[in-house]
């Protein structure tokens, strides 16, 4: 059986994380986007969004057949089980498609899996599932000014939503490697992913056994 490196990838809003999964998937790896995995349940016709109607009703169904996500965020500040209830339908989808995704990498005889988990440092159970968590880590001033600039949002409502994630120190305390990206060009950290990705390759060979068999879900 073909063995994969298993790397968590994480960051804050504005980190640059997706850049820096796009940039190891351009060397070889694969990516596992969870949260791209998450929006697909519910976007048109999505896996999730039959039981979403028969659950709260097909007022938080688009016309489209996606989520109405306004009406959903109105019913969690009423109705506190709302986002369990989402969640109870959504995640069981996300984990299915993050191990038909990994098998599939395995298949390819990937030489690393990168899962991209915005909230991998809230998690309680991704940390034995990787081999390695990477962190990808910018000061908050930078992150503001990344997402005002690409989304539009204001200042303050970056600022909250900085506030909701977990703190940057929570995250390089789960760390096992971090990559700074705190204003450098962008050929500067092609050359640190590249870097880091030549270490993850020479290492991977003498992980233990029982890391490399197994498939998050």
């Amino acid at each position: 059986m073909h063995l994969a490196l298993k790397l968590g990838l994480t960051g804050g809003i504005g980190s640059g994380k997706s850049t820096v999964a796009n940039l190891f998937a351009a060397l070889g790896a694969s990516v596992v986007d969870a949260d791209q995995i998450s929006r697909a349940t519910t976007a048109n016709n999505g896996a999730a969004m039959a039981q979403i109607g028969a659950e709260f009703g097909a007022k938080f169904v688009k016309p489209d057949q996606s989520l109405d996500r306004d009406a959903m965020r109105e019913l969690a500040f009423t109705d506190a089980s709302a986002r369990k209830r989402l969640e109870a339908i959504v995640h069981p989808l996300v984990g299915a498609e993050i191990a038909r995704q990994s098998q599939m990498a395995v298949l390819r005889r990937s030489p690393c899996i990168i899962y991209d988990i915005p909230l991998l440092a809230e998690s309680s159970h991704w940390r034995s599932r990787v081999d390695q968590i990477l962190v990808v880590d910018c000061p908050e001033a930078v992150q503001v000014q990344r997402v005002v600039t690409r989304s539009g949002l204001q200042a303050r409502e970056v600022e909250g939503i900085i506030a909701a994630q977990a703190p940057r120190t929570t995250r390089l305390q789960v760390a096992d490697l971090v990559i700074f990206n705190g204003g450098s060009s962008m050929e500067a950290l092609r050359a640190d992913v590249a870097q880091l990705w030549q270490g993850l390759r020479l290492s991977s060979a003498n992980l233990p056994d029982s890391k490399q068999t197994g498939i998050p879900a």
